[in-house]
């Protein structure tokens, strides 16, 4: 379910530099020196990261095309957003950088992305789990996972890996949304209402755990905000429980959030607007 506008496209801009024409936008505006550094320095493994991550293909390709980004050695400025996710998810170590994107490659031919693209999911389960509902105040899309909007939890966790694709769809079509000139994070928002801790099965356990390890190491740095909102007290664990797997700087943007449309609107209204809230949490928009 979807209801929000489509981004603004900025104009680009070119910057010259010593070593050539470097295409600007909006977000590489952003960047630090040590970043750009890093950005052109994985740029230019491209072709030995496109070599390594399809062995099979002879001659490997010369370009790809991420998220909507064709990506190759001739510079581009959503391209050079693209590698400075995989850069800044890596601390800016280019090895680890180009090691992160071959792995990510490589999963996503082997999950076959593609083919998940066209899966159609039972709208009864799937499609109450995940809603993408406006803005915040920066212009970040807004997803919410709704994970109580579901009673039956075998027919959702039942086969782990169908909801993994599931989830993983709906990862790809709110990227969609991110024109990587203005925009390239969201905001997500975890919604525990109705989910209590004698529902957490094995399956539930490790769709958790597989997902986290999913977005941690194939989804760079797209993450804004998340919040966990309606967590009951004993089911905090579960943020604690993952913690080791998370990054510091994923963490930072992390907030658990107690109960009740006051308390949640308090603090979700720092980042979205309220005319862009839900009504259930505390705001102004008739959503979901």
């Amino acid at each position: 379910m979807y209801h929000i506008a489509e981004p603004q496209n900025a104009e680009s801009s070119i910057v010259k530099t010593e070593e050539g024409v470097e295409p600007q936008n909006a977000l590489t505006e952003k960047f630090t020196e040590a970043e750009w550094k890093a950005v052109k320095e994985l740029r230019a493994e491209l072709p030995s990261i496109f070599a390594k991550a399809y062995p099979d293909k002879s001659p490997a390709p010369t370009s790809i095309t991420l998220w909507g980004v064709e990506l190759s050695t001739t510079p581009n400025a959503k391209a050079s957003v693209i590698l400075a996710k995989f850069a800044r998810a890596r601390s800016l170590n280019v090895a680890h950088a180009a090691d992160m994107l071959v792995s990510t490659l490589k999963w996503r031919d082997e999950f076959k992305i593609d083919e998940i693209m066209q899966e159609k999911f039972d709208p009864e389960v799937f499609g109450k789990l995940g809603v993408v509902h406006g803005k915040d105040k920066e212009g970040h899309p807004v997803t919410y996972n709704l994970y109580g909007a579901v009673k039956d939890m075998n027919a959702v966790f039942g086969d782990v890996q169908k909801f993994l694709r599931w989830r993983v769809q709906f990862m790809e079509q709110s990227i969609e949304l991110l024109d990587f000139e203005t925009v390239d994070q969201m905001v997500q928002v975890h919604d525990y209402e109705g989910v209590s801790m004698t529902q957490r099965d094995a399956h539930q356990k490790a769709a958790a755990k597989e997902a986290t390890s999913i977005f941690q190491n194939h989804y760079p740095e797209f993450l804004s905000r998340k919040f966990f909102i309606n967590v009951p007290t004993l089911l905090t664990w579960i943020f604690w429980l993952f913690k080791p797997l998370i990054s510091a700087a994923t963490l930072a943007k992390m907030s658990v959030v107690g109960t009740g449309a006051k308390t949640i609107g308090a603090e979700l209204s720092q980042i979205i607007p309220v005319s862009e809230l839900p009504k259930r949490y505390g705001g102004e928009a008739d959503a979901f």
